[in-house]
């Protein structure tokens, strides 16, 4: 098989469903050996038979992005079975659209630990891996809610794609002369998430898309294949960047 990511070792959280399973099958298509990782146990197996029978690799571990010991369990048996992680998307997400109310200390926490312990967790454990091989590329999904204030979703939605975007930038900055490149992408309006309340409804939604410029939804795989430009060598001067996938949202 060729590709552009042609026999790298991708790990990607929330794997299972979604755009993180858009990214695995776009990865795999591309030459990489995919491990998708997820608390989706159900889901996650049938991605990799799908992966499988289209003629790629991949493999499922079940992950809590949340819990550290659970990360540097995982990356052994990743780099046990494949031998290196070259590439890092940090995928894994709850949306903040799930809580009617903005000050909401369940959501505020839930938000927070999955959407930016995660990352943190994430690069922890891969960047000391990707060091001792002599680089890699980790894609952190951020949002355009982490560049701007919304009205309809969770603080803590916001903070924490944020946080995501900011520690992106320390991370590319931090870790630049040991090889690795960070980067993040800014999903726009995308189809609704398992977790989406609000934003989930025609109404809701007909409303948001209305202050997008070209008028429709973003769609996984244009996110996933903004991720697979940034994990390969087209990127290779890329580092600490946001890559928008808005339809326009931002500019406007």
């Amino acid at each position: 098989m060729t590709g552009r990511i042609k026999d790298k070792v991708a790990l990607i959280t929330g794997g299972a469903f979604g755009m993180g399973a858009e990214t695995a099958r776009i990865f795999a298509a591309e030459g990489a050996k995919v491990a998708i990782v997820d608390i989706l146990d159900d889901e996650g197996p049938k991605r990799v038979q799908e992966i499988e029978s289209a003629g790629g690799v991949a493999r499922f571990w079940r992950l809590d992005v949340t819990d550290d010991a659970a990360w540097a369990a995982v990356t052994a048996e990743v780099v046990k079975a494949f031998g290196r992680i070259d590439i890092l998307v940090n995928n894994a997400g709850v949306s903040g659209s799930k809580y009617e109310d903005p000050f909401d200390e369940t959501g505020w926490r839930t938000l927070m630990s999955i959407n930016v312990d995660g990352v943190f967790y994430g690069m922890k454990h891969v960047v000391p891996i990707m060091a001792e091989n002599g680089g890699g590329s980790i894609v952190n999904l951020s949002s355009i809610s982490g560049n701007t204030g919304q009205n309809n979703i969770h603080h803590g939605y916001n903070a924490s794609k944020g946080a995501v975007r900011t520690i992106t930038k320390s991370a590319a900055v931090r870790h630049a002369r040991q090889g690795i490149r960070v980067n993040s992408v800014h999903p726009g309006l995308m189809p609704p998430m398992r977790t989406s309340g609000a934003t989930a409804d025609p109404v809701v939604r007909q409303k948001m898309l209305a202050r997008v410029p070209m008028r429709r939804n973003g769609r996984a795989d244009e996110v996933a294949k903004a991720c697979l430009f940034l994990a390969s060598d087209d990127a290779s001067y890329i580092t600490g960047s946001e890559l928008h996938v808005d339809g326009g949202y931002l500019a406007s």
